[in-house]
């Protein structure tokens, strides 16, 4: 008899998910685990988490998700907590597991997981499905090693020579073991999260597999708001400027075929437009990154990057750390940085400005900026992150956060989140340092840079 072990890391879904099929079609029978890695959580020498209590929640979400899907169907999941390499081969032994399925990793810490399992069970055929994708990696016109450096490079050849695959449908029905008990997602108690922190840990939108399939019909066919998504996805305040889709694309809740396929469907039946092809154009910058990390490994997550440049920060923790706390006293950048502290997630303006920011104004290292947004994003994914930043320091061009508050008119965002300031005019809340405002810090320093944008708020507002 075959029986399998399907181990879910960051697929945390029924759709679209090759390697369960794979196990169902297969095996004759299955167990189904899930391990929350205790090294995930821990303190970093920044001094902060690797990953933060929004993280943690909405994980927890996501897996509960996944648990009440398989039970549905009448499959229990076992949720471990500590080291996979360590759990695992405990549940191999106890239901006499001779195989185990799972999503293919790429990145060097996941890996690292991956193997260390396999070391502890030598014995054991380990079959892993690429899946992490729009455009399969086998199905791309290059090869991982000469993956272009610049993403225009990659696109168009890409996006001309491949096709996504078809998705998997849901499974129904899963052959699963008997008598194996479902588990419990471990508290938070045990990886040093206090009470407070994780009845206050409110993420931006609420993890899981439902949840993400729920937002892909209401953004596409219930509320037509991909029409519109090339002309509002700058702007940086509510649900409904752009897709949301990326911390469900991050754990796997959602598959990007499967958001790409209902695209095509939308383009179909309601509207073709820049919008729709705006969307598939950031899966496919999605995929770029995820390739791109792959040919250059762990350079990306050096300070030289992997281009080796020498850049040398002045890396002063005191302002830093007023950065991470959104206490800068540029507006723009506190409102999204107390965004992100609260909730988990900020908008892509947001992501630029305060990289930006930080990289060229304060001169920070932009590893530590990199490492703060790991810890807190609910969409966190590891090459787009990583890459994103790597942009930023090295290979775009700076973008000036008291100029990008005018022309977004950030007015309201900023109120919303600094409510220090929520009372000011128009004027005012763009540019408090201007005034006698005391329950707000003074900026960190005002840059000659800067000048002509606090003057064009004054003649426009003034």
């Amino acid at each position: 008899m075959k029986r399998g072990l399907v181990w879910f890391k960051n697929d945390l879904r029924l759709h679209d998910n090759e390697s369960l099929c794979q196990a169902i079609s297969q095996c004759d029978e299955l167990v189904f685990c899930f391990c929350v890695e205790q090294d995930l959580f821990q303190n970093l020498d920044l001094g902060f988490r690797k990953a933060d209590i929004n993280r943690f929640k909405f994980l927890e979400q996501s897996v509960l998700t996944l648990k009440k899907n398989l039970e549905f169907l009448g499959a229990p999941l076992i949720i471990c907590s500590g080291i996979a390499a360590e759990q695992i081969p405990k549940i191999v032994n106890e239901y006499n597991i001779n195989f185990i399925f799972g999503e293919e990793e790429y990145a060097s810490e996941e890996l690292k997981i991956v193997v260390d399992v396999q070391d502890q069970l030598p014995k054991i055929d380990f079959q892993f499905y690429w899946g992490k994708t729009l455009y399969h990696k086998d199905d791309i016109p290059f090869e991982i090693e000469n993956i272009p450096l610049t993403s225009k490079a990659y696109r168009i050849p890409a996006s001309k020579e491949s096709t996504p695959r078809v998705v998997f449908k849901t499974p129904t029905a899963l052959n699963a073991v008997a008598n194996v008990k479902n588990t419990n997602f471990p508290s938070y108690k045990l990886f040093g999260f206090s009470e407070e922190e994780y009845n206050n840990a409110i993420p931006f939108v609420e993890g899981g597999e439902d949840a993400g399939l729920e937002r892909l019909h209401y953004y596409t066919f219930e509320s037509e708001l991909l029409t519109g998504y090339r002309w509002t996805r700058n702007r940086s305040e509510g649900l409904d400027y752009s897709s949301k889709f990326s911390p469900y694309l991050a754990l796997g809740c959602i598959s990007p075929r499967e958001i790409y396929w209902v695209v095509k469907k939308y383009e179909e039946r309601i509207k073709k437009n820049q919008s729709t092809w705006w969307l598939v154009f950031e899966l496919v910058w999605r995929d770029y990154f995820t390739f791109k990390g792959m040919r250059f490994g762990d350079k990306i997550f050096k300070t030289e990057g992997f281009k080796n440049k020498d850049v040398a920060f002045e890396n002063n923790e005191t302002i830093f750390n007023r950065w991470c706390d959104g206490n800068t006293g540029i507006p723009f950048i506190d409102a999204h940085m107390r965004q992100l502290n609260k909730v988990g997630f900020m908008s892509n303006r947001g992501r630029v400005n305060c990289a930006s920011y930080l990289v060229h104004d304060l001169k920070i290292d932009w590893t530590w900026g990199a490492a703060y947004f790991e810890s807190k994003l609910i969409d966190y994914y590891v090459s787009a992150n990583w890459l994103n930043w790597h942009v930023q320091a090295y290979e775009i061009y700076y973008t000036n956060p008291v100029n990008q508050s005018n022309k977004y008119k950030a007015q309201e965002f900023i109120r919303t989140w600094i409510p220090e300031l929520s009372d000011l005019n128009n004027l005012q809340v763009l540019i408090p340092w201007e005034y006698d405002i005391t329950n707000y810090p003074k900026p960190i320093e005002l840059y000659r840079k800067w000048e002509r944008s606090i003057n064009k708020i004054k003649k426009d507002l003034g």
